[in-house]
């Protein structure tokens, strides 16, 4: 049953998504090697002047409760790719990542609507990675064709938060997976706990076995990153790297991440530099 706070939510939500009140922010993923700018995730953010700055974990499952995911999910694809032509006439011509829910999937024509969607605004498809939630590939065995289709288009799929969830080796052997996202959770302890070593090492070396790309989540320390660049890891996205940004702001941060970048795989040796370089990587 759904909880008057949940219905008033739920309106404001609607309200906000009709009236173009939603905007889009983008966390920078770079390259473990080079530091060049891999990709960006387009991440969905709601500020209500009633019920103030709404978490996604919030409405987007009302979002899919009530049957408003597909226009969220159409406006923030359309908002995405129109943004990426905008940075590509200012010089940075990177991937993007965008998020997307299970029931997406459901529709058989969703591969054909997100082709002609990039085809409208002159994307190449190869430029766009969707990224669903482990749990969400659980029950999405069944969905082997639609997710083929997006591979055939030449669109990327990632798999989000891995280690989470249960059948994470069977998703990866039956869907057509180009990249997992190592779970924050387990970058976190990085290099300190010797557990969580062990597991980002054989997650990396198990996606590389399969031809996948890797990419860490919640980088916050150079000690997470150094360790990262020994094990192989490819992509690393977090505080470390940069906060998401907003739109305008991405192109001003990619010249002078290039400038940092030397500084975060070369830190200072004294720990209180050290930890000056990781407050300005923010900035």
């Amino acid at each position: 049953m759904t909880s008057k706070a949940d219905i008033a939510l739920l309106d404001g939500f609607e309200r906000a998504l009709m009236n173009g009140r939603l905007h889009m922010v983008y966390q920078p993923k770079v390259a473990c090697e080079t530091g060049e700018v891999e990709r960006v995730e387009a991440l969905v953010r709601w500020d209500d002047p009633k019920h103030g700055t709404v978490a996604p974990s919030r409405f987007v499952p009302l979002a899919e409760r009530h049957g408003l995911i597909d226009p969220l999910t159409q406006w923030g694809l359309r908002t995405t790719l129109r943004q990426w032509l905008e940075w590509r006439r200012q010089g940075l011509d990177t991937c993007i990542a965008f998020n997307i829910s299970a029931l997406s999937l459901q529709h058989l024509d969703f591969p054909d609507l997100v082709e002609r969607m990039c085809r409208a605004l002159e994307v190449p498809t190869d430029r766009l990675v969707l990224e669903l939630t482990e749990g969400a590939t659980q029950p999405l065995v069944k969905l082997m064709d639609t997710l083929t289709r997006f591979r055939i288009k030449g669109i990327g799929l990632a798999m989000d938060d891995f280690g989470t969830g249960y059948s994470s080796l069977l998703q990866l052997l039956q869907l057509p997976f180009t990249e997992i996202k190592i779970d924050r959770v387990f970058i976190r302890d990085l290099p300190r706990s010797k557990d969580s070593c062990v597991i980002v090492k054989t997650a990396i070396d198990l996606a590389h076995g399969l031809d996948l790309t890797v990419t860490a989540e919640g980088v916050e320390t150079i000690e997470q990153l150094t360790l990262l660049r020994q094990l192989g890891c490819d992509v690393v996205q977090g505080y470390l790297v940069a906060q998401p940004l907003e739109a305008g702001e991405l192109v001003p941060w990619a010249s002078r991440h290039k400038r940092r970048w030397k500084m975060l795989v070369k830190p200072p040796e004294e720990p209180r530099l050290r930890r000056h370089v990781e407050a300005n990587a923010l900035r």
